[in-house]
């Protein structure tokens, strides 16, 4: 009888309607990172400086963290399919009317209207995922539904300058919009389970700018984005000053990790609880950081990814889950604006800040304040766990 409730489960979670959302969420990501190198390329040909390029990745970040405080209010008046879809959309036709940009103030105004399509898609990405997820599994589901994610930062900006090499611009922003039009196609196909947490049963959703059951792993999720972002950003120029030329492969590397990881750490997470992943995730991410400023080789470079990359891997997912956790299902939203919006914040500011620091110094001090945020977060996460158990 055991064999067979295990059984339901896995085929509850690997029903089509899942299959479809990670999916379609892989390739809004795919396209966002095929974005990332290729767009301040576009800017600069149409004439902009590195102002504007600044502008034209902040507005972007700006908007898609504006609107997420919205969603669930926007849940309560309206399918979340429906919403969902209207992401994707706009995201899609954004894509293609890049290449009509006839100037860096028309990039602008498309990109804060991406960037509102892009906060709504990523929010009920996550929300219906969840709703498609068994509770008891819900850790283990949420790991899977990232791999597309991780994935995306790795192979992303690679197949978008390759796109850009062979079919210039043209060829990259419609193929961009075709891969966002098949990701559409695939949310049409994703049916909402059964739930109580309906349109009537919760008519006045209130409007909450951050949701407070959730700001500690919120702050969390922050200190992440700024330690990922030190790689993120400034990982290519300090291989290039080390000597080192497999960034390609790097990236490889911390997405296979991540994938790999992913197989356990939610599985984990379910049965033993967030304290089971969030150590241990927080711990390979500051070694392989160290690691990274260790290497004298490209070897180590390489090995330095694998280590960090079984810990974001396993640590992205994880505070996501917990944050869904600690509120009811008509609460999802606010959950997943807090998230994103923190890690963005944290990814957005902390490149900026760090990006000084790396002027000022070098960007082995950039590593090595991002190995200090790493010991801060676990401090943090140690001294809340005793309180919780003590209290």
């Amino acid at each position: 009888m055991e064999t067979k409730v295990i059984e339901v489960r896995r085929a509850a979670l690997w029903g089509r309607s899942f299959i479809f959302i990670m999916a379609a969420n892989a390739l809004l990501f795919m396209v966002f990172e095929m974005m990332l190198p290729t767009l301040p390329l576009f800017v600069s040909h149409l004439g902009g400086g590195a102002s504007e390029i600044g502008m034209v990745t902040g507005v972007f970040m700006f908007s898609a963290i504006l609107i997420r405080p919205f969603t669930a209010k926007l849940a309560a008046r309206m399918d979340k399919k429906y919403l969902l879809l209207i992401g994707i959309a706009i995201c899609a036709a954004m894509t293609g009317l890049y290449y009509l940009a006839s100037g860096t103030a028309m990039i602008l105004v498309l990109r804060v209207i991406h960037g509102f399509g892009f906060g709504i898609a990523t929010t009920y990405f996550a929300t219906l995922a969840t709703e498609n997820i068994p509770v008891e599994r819900r850790g283990e589901g949420m790991g899977y539904f990232g791999v597309g994610e991780t994935v995306a930062v790795s192979v992303g900006p690679l197949i978008g300058m390759s796109v850009l090499t062979q079919y210039d611009f043209h060829g990259l922003f419609f193929g961009g919009m075709f891969i966002l039009l098949l990701a559409l196609l695939m949310a049409v196909f994703v049916s909402r389970k059964p739930h109580t947490g309906t349109v009537e049963d919760h008519p006045e959703v209130p409007f909450k700018l951050i949701e407070k059951r959730v700001l500690f792993p919120s702050l969390l999720i922050m200190l992440i984005g700024v330690a990922a972002g030190s790689i993120m950003s400034f990982i290519a120029l300090y291989a290039a000053e080390k000597g080192f030329d497999k960034i390609a492969w790097f990236f490889f590397i911390v997405a296979l990790a991540s994938f790999a990881v992913r197989l356990v750490s939610g599985k984990m997470f379910d049965r033993l609880g967030p304290g089971s992943v969030l150590v241990p995730s927080a711990v390979f991410m500051g070694v392989g950081i160290w690691l990274l400023t260790q290497s004298g080789s490209e070897a180590w470079f390489l090995v330095s990814a694998a280590v960090y990359g079984l810990g974001f891997g396993a640590v992205f997912p994880a505070i996501q889950t917990w944050c869904i956790n600690l509120v009811d299902e008509h609460e999802h939203e606010n959950a997943m604006a807090s998230f994103f919006n923190f890690f963005d914040l944290g990814i957005g500011g902390g490149a900026m800040i760090l990006g000084l620091v790396a002027s000022a110094f070098s960007y082995e001090v950039v590593y090595d304040i991002a190995i200090v945020i790493m010991v801060l977060y676990l401090l943090l996460y140690i001294g809340y766990a005793r309180k919780k158990r003590n209290g």
